[in-house]
């Protein structure tokens, strides 16, 4: 069997040029390319159309702040242990973005690109009935303080349709989302993380690489909060908090040590 030697796409250099993608760094990407549009460049290897880049944008902003997120304490609590190390705090935020925060985009985009392989209409509520059955929280639906509707989610699915870019993904996540409702008797809200994972899906992002999209956006929330966290100290109030809210307790003996 033949084995291909492993090669890279990405990028090259010269004495006089950096060569990405096959496009020269300094005279076709440098003042050319907005930073979102070098995002898709770089990891899809093609820059979308206009319309398909002002959505990718307001993904972008859409996850960029979440307020005090576990994300968010994580890597104020490291950057406050190690002041002089700014990447350290932003590391450990970035660790945060999991599959309940965050990260949810790729466990959305998965079922989407299910529901789109197949017959939309009838793998809704059949995903709906698998996580009922599980009791996993079906992932891109629902949150705590948005509701009946996540204004972030109307504004994202607005847009896209506006643009002109909505397509299969987001037909779905709507069929997906009239499916859990009829199930549970209730409206339960497309979050921001679903609507983005519609979204991106529409624009060809792949389900595998999602996340990194929701991880280049909360990477520069994370330095905002760090310079804040900086300036202005929150995170001794937040340990002071933490222990009036988790207060010490006498262990109990296991069941079988007791006599």
């Amino acid at each position: 069997m033949t084995t291909r030697p492993a090669t890279t796409s990405i990028a090259t250099s010269t004495p006089d040029d950096i060569v990405v993608r096959g496009k020269s760094l300094t005279r076709d990407l440098l003042g050319k390319l907005s930073f979102t549009e070098m995002i898709c460049f770089q990891i899809l290897g093609r820059v979308p159309t206009p319309d398909q880049i002002s959505l990718v944008d307001a993904c972008l902003v859409a996850l960029m702040e979440h307020g005090l997120t576990p994300s968010v304490l994580a890597a104020r609590l490291v950057y406050s242990s190690s002041p002089e190390a700014l990447q350290s705090g932003v590391a450990a935020g970035l660790l945060a973005v999991g599959s309940r925060f965050v990260g949810t985009v790729e466990g959305c985009a998965t079922l989407l690109a299910r529901m789109v392989a197949g017959d939309p209409a009838a793998e809704a509520p059949r995903i709906v009935e698998e996580h009922r059955a599980s009791r996993q929280p079906l992932p891109g639906f629902g949150h705590n303080l948005h509701t009946p509707d996540d204004p972030r989610s109307l504004r994202l699915l607005a847009l896209a349709r506006e643009r002109g870019v909505a397509g299969p993904h987001i037909a779905a996540i709507e069929l997906l989302s009239a499916a859990l409702d009829h199930a549970l008797g209730r409206d339960l809200t497309i979050n921001a993380t679903g609507a983005v994972a519609a979204a991106l899906a529409d624009l060809g992002v792949p389900p595998e690489i999602m996340r990194g999209f929701a991880l280049v956006a909360r990477c520069a929330g994370l330095v905002g909060h760090l310079h804040e966290e900086r300036h202005r100290p929150a995170m001794e109030k937040i340990w002071e908090a933490a222990e009036r809210a988790v207060p010490y307790e006498t262990p109990r003996p296991e069941p079988n040590q007791e006599r």
